[in-house]
């Protein structure tokens, strides 16, 4: 039986339940990489090259991690999943750079999705579709309805995200007959937005499993995932210029519409140390948040962020959001 394996990070969180569905329906044993760990960051870091952000240098441990172990290893080169806009450079070249990076690799499965002029529907994405899974079977029929069969399971995973489940636990429940949502119906004294790029936002080991913490302390957490699409659509056309970053419009957008429509009493950023994008992104959430008076505040990880600094600047700002809610209007507004 031919072995994928599938590295346990950057859009893992977003595709995952669609390409592990896909190839397992040709036939092959799919393999994932653990959670990410300390060995595995180590490997990635040196690995890859100094410049890199943290996301990609734990991408390449990931992909280490898996060489020995799988016949293929996936890493589709993901130009454009949008009309008119595109993915992050480093997603784009990321086949290249783990190609360039790390020596003995298995061949890999770069397919490349380039949706700028097209759309899911186009013969170009088709084409990509078959070009992934004739590493397993080359029979088109055959592969054309194990990607239709993956992408029915796959809309259940996208209906769980937005009905507020968490991608780590979505990814549990996306093939279940029936899952229990009731919890997310729970009554919070608090909600907080954890914003960013997926691979930030879900790596609980690069991040310091935040959400958990913030979920124990009662708290309800929202994140870009959970906001209706059009929503997204419609916030991220306020911008003055075109956002043509896709996941830049989804973390403004998603932002915005919940500042605006006063669903969020607070927002915490995850952000990769270096990250351009988050450089314009960051200012523009901010800015939206300190008009709107919603307390904001800017957590960076890097390899060398400890998890004693995030906790203590994450309980700080929760102790303050406490104080204002509590106190604010009690203290002059030119204070």
């Amino acid at each position: 039986m031919c072995k994928i394996g599938i590295p346990r990070g950057m859009l893992f969180y977003d595709y995952y339940p669609l390409w592990a569905e896909f190839f397992e329906e040709l036939g092959a044993k799919v393999v994932v990489s653990p959670k990410s760990n300390k060995e595995i960051l180590n490997s990635g870091v040196l690995s890859c090259v100094d410049e890199c952000c943290l996301p990609v240098k734990v991408f390449h441990g990931h992909v280490d991690y898996l060489k020995d172990k799988v016949d293929y290893i996936f890493i589709p080169k993901i130009i454009s999943i949008r009309k008119m806009e595109y993915c992050c450079p480093k997603i784009l070249g990321l086949p290249d750079m783990v190609k360039f990076s790390i020596e003995d690799l298995p061949p890999i499965i770069d397919t490349n999705i380039n949706l700028r002029k097209n759309s899911y529907t186009s013969s170009k994405y088709k084409k990509a579709v078959y070009e992934a899974g004739k590493c397993v079977i080359k029979n088109s029929s055959k592969i054309r309805n194990a990607y239709k069969k993956a992408e029915e399971s796959y809309q259940r995973y996208l209906y769980l995200l937005s009905k507020g489940v968490i991608p780590i636990e979505a990814i549990k429940m996306y093939n279940k007959t029936f899952v229990d949502l009731n919890y997310n119906s729970k009554k919070h004294d608090m909600s907080i937005m954890v914003v960013g790029h997926p691979y930030n936002i879900y790596d609980e080991y690069l991040n310091m499993n935040i959400i958990s913490k913030l979920i124990n302390k009662g708290i309800k957490v929202m994140t870009p995932e959970m906001v209706n699409k059009d929503e997204i659509i419609y916030y991220s056309a306020q911008l003055p210029k075109r956002m043509f970053w896709t996941y830049g419009r989804r973390i403004v957008g998603s932002a915005f519409s919940l500042i605006e429509r006063d669903e969020v009493d607070g927002i915490i950023y995850l952000s990769s140390f270096g990250c351009g994008i988050d450089s314009i992104l960051i200012d523009l959430i901010e800015r939206k948040a300190k008009n709107k008076g919603i307390p904001f505040t800017l957590l960076t990880l890097d390899e060398q962020t400890g998890e004693a600094g995030i906790d203590t600047r994450v309980e700080a700002f929760i102790d303050m959001m406490k104080w204002r809610d509590k106190d604010d209007f009690n203290i002059s507004t030119l204070r």
